[in-house]
């Protein structure tokens, strides 16, 4: 079925793949989980043992990787007290499980935890218990993200740097292979090949570095810790930067042996019309697309794509999608520079070679778009999780960028073909011999022949008939820009969509940092799910305004259902201290059905408050009011809800 001319096809396609685009982020069910999130651990959070545990274990939503200082537990006076580091438990990858050492005291103990995901991002936690009954607790946990720390900071920028030197790089050697040849002898282009290489060589060896530190969230000089750097080259994420830099060595051989192949061959013949010379044939394209592969793989096969359903699929799509985008960005900022330099001898760069790169952007842009709709249903799965998860809200920002590249690469392929339909009458104009001198026989006093000298073969054109002289039949009646004009537009419009790519990529980066739409929606179902823990504990801040008149009250109430119940109450200062108060009182009511308030009539019990049979009588949300007085004119009242079952 005809549509109409190549630009109203072009723009009906885009639209298509723009609608193809909006339409998958709905996608399918499922759960894909990356990033992993605690499920569960025993014991419980919050949880009153009557006797001390023997261990402490952790399960996660996927499988996870840690190393000696993974899970700590610390009691209540700040004191490591598993011997030894974690392990899986039972062989399963998702687990993590320590020993305890034994006749530990009663109180509150605090688990802090700090383990990789399936993916190569860490995450990090705490959470307490307690051995007998509550007490207050010295010890000290990092609250910060890891991803606050400077290791961490400088790990995300260096990653943005590798996938830049990555779309350099394979951009520009397929627009050499692909459309022209010839741009392997300008400088410039050269000079990008080597920025290319050099970012990524050097951002790898940093990543690599700083592999231990963004894990472990330690300092920068903790790189150089020969200890931890031998931990970071035998887990996946280092293998796969080790096996980075092996493939970017090959791959400085190949472009130093292939550039001098091109210096002797430059010699002679240009190749301005983008042909291949014989020894940079099938082999060298071979050669260079498995580089390209095993390069796309080493980000691929340790990240986002790695962990969660269909890994056989994500992974080749992953792949896919790198590479579409290393051809697609790489390859404008090449074709950017060209554009503003002469070809080897002086030249313009041929609109055969613009036409030849508009096809391969064309088809790398429908590649990047296919594999991004697989991979945003992988990964958001609905509206809803594109405005309520980090990971969607950033996606949405990448669609919208997408849909300007769309929009600016319309009009670089309609600028593209205009200037290639201009080179085709010359292009297809068949070459004229040298004029052939003919003798004439003259009269004498006759006028001189009206002929001009004939080539060979070819007749006579009137001087009126002129090819170019006068307007092509059936052709645009608008006045036409020359082919100069042509390309100015289309070095604006190519800087245009090459900036909107670097957006699109800095966006991109940050997507593979953040834990995707679907494992945030299965953490928190994971954490629905689980069983409530028998104790209910809540720690509420108090301010009386004044000097050291600040600190907290931590409530315990177990089991925290309807029914009697047991409550202990821990005064602490803002340090964390144990505070004495000459006062607590505890009163609970149920709002929404007019029950309360109930006293819980706590009794001093030399160092904590409590009282051991205060009848829940219906469940729900109930609000708990503490009123703290430390002196006989300071008092404050706080609130804080609760939920009993």
């Amino acid at each position: 079925m005809h549509l109409g001319s190549p630009p109203a096809r072009t723009s009906l396609t885009v639209l298509a793949l723009v609608a193809a685009v909006l339409a998958l982020v709905l996608g399918g069910a499922g759960s894909a989980f990356a990033h992993a999130g605690l499920r569960g651990s025993d014991p419980a959070e919050g949880s009153v043992l009557a006797t001390a545990p023997k261990q402490v274990t952790l399960t996660f939503t996927e499988s996870v990787g840690f190393s000696d200082d993974s899970l700590r537990v610390l009691s209540p006076e700040n004191e490591r007290v598993n011997p030894r580091p974690a392990q899986h438990a039972d062989g399963k990858d998702n687990t993590a499980r320590v020993e305890l050492s034994d006749e530990l005291a009663q109180g509150t103990y605090t688990v802090a935890w700090r383990v990789v995901s399936a993916d190569g991002h860490p995450i990090s936690g705490a959470f307490i218990f307690s051995i007998g009954k509550p007490s207050g607790t010295a010890a000290v946990v990092a609250t910060d993200s890891l991803e606050d720390t400077a290791a961490a900071r400088l790990y995300g920028f260096l990653r943005h740097v590798a996938y830049s030197g990555l779309a350099l790089l394979v951009g520009a050697v397929a627009f050499m292979l692909l459309c022209w040849p010839t741009a392997a002898a300008v400088r410039p282009v050269r000079r990008l090949l080597t920025v290319g290489w050099v970012a990524l060589v050097v951002s790898t060896v940093a990543l690599l570095l700083l592999r231990g530190p963004y894990e472990t969230a330690g300092s920068l000089t903790s790189a150089f810790d020969l200890s931890q750097l031998g931990r970071t080259v035998t887990g996946r994420p280092g293998i796969a930067l080790v096996v980075r830099l092996v493939l970017l060595a090959v791959a400085a051989v190949l472009l130093r042996r292939s550039g001098l192949r091109l210096d002797r061959h430059d010699g002679g013949d240009r190749h301005d019309e983008g042909t291949v010379p014989d020894d940079l044939g099938a082999r060298v394209r071979v050669v260079g697309v498995v580089l390209a592969l095993a390069l796309a793989f080493t980000w691929a096969g340790a990240e986002h794509a790695s962990a969660g359903i269909q890994v056989p699929l994500a992974i080749p799509v992953a792949v896919l999608h790198l590479l579409a985008m290393g051809v697609w960005l790489g390859g404008l900022i090449t074709l950017a520079i060209v554009l503003r330099r002469r070809a080897p001898g002086g030249g313009e760069v041929p609109a055969s070679a613009i036409g030849r790169f508009s096809t391969v952007a064309f088809t790398a842009m429908a590649v990047l778009v296919g594999t991004g709709m697989y991979q945003s249903w992988r990964q958001v799965g609905s509206w809803e999780a594109l405005s309520t998860t980090s990971y969607g809200r950033t996606l949405a920002v990448k669609l919208a960028a997408v849909v300007l590249v769309l929009v600016v690469a319309f009009f670089s392929r309609r600028w593209t073909a205009r200037l290639d339909h201009g080179a085709l009458p010359a292009a297809g104009r068949q070459a004229v011999p040298e004029a052939e001198r003919v003798r004439v026989v003259e009269m004498v006093g006759a006028p001189p022949p009206a002929v001009a000298p004939v080539a060979a073969g070819v007749p006579a054109v009137p001087a009126e008939a002129e090819p170019g002289g006068g307007t092509e039949p059936g052709g645009d009646t608008e006045p036409a820009l020359d082919g100069e004009g042509h390309r100015r537009r289309l070095r604006r419009t190519v800087a245009v969509e090459a900036v909107l790519g670097v957006v699109v990529l800095a966006v991109t980066t940050l997507l593979t940092g953040t834990q995707p739409s679907r494992a945030a929606d299965g953490a928190a179902t994971a954490a629905a799910v689980a069983p409530e823990p028998q104790t209910k504990v809540v720690t509420v801040p108090f301010d009386m305004g004044t000097a050291n008149q600040k600190g907290s009250v931590q409530i315990t109430l177990e089991p925290g259902r309807v029914g009697e119940n047991t409550v202990e109450a821990v005064v602490y200062t803002a340090d964390g201290g144990f505070a004495t108060v000459p006062e607590l009182r505890l009163t609970l009511t149920q709002e929404e059905l007019g029950i309360g308030p109930l006293d819980a009539k706590l009794k001093n019990q030399k160092g904590y408050w409590a009282t051991y049979d205060l009848q829940l009588p219906m469940a729900g949300t109930w609000t708990l009011n503490i009123t703290v007085r430390t002196t006989d004119i300071d008092q404050v009242t706080v609130r804080e809800t609760i939920r009993i079952t």
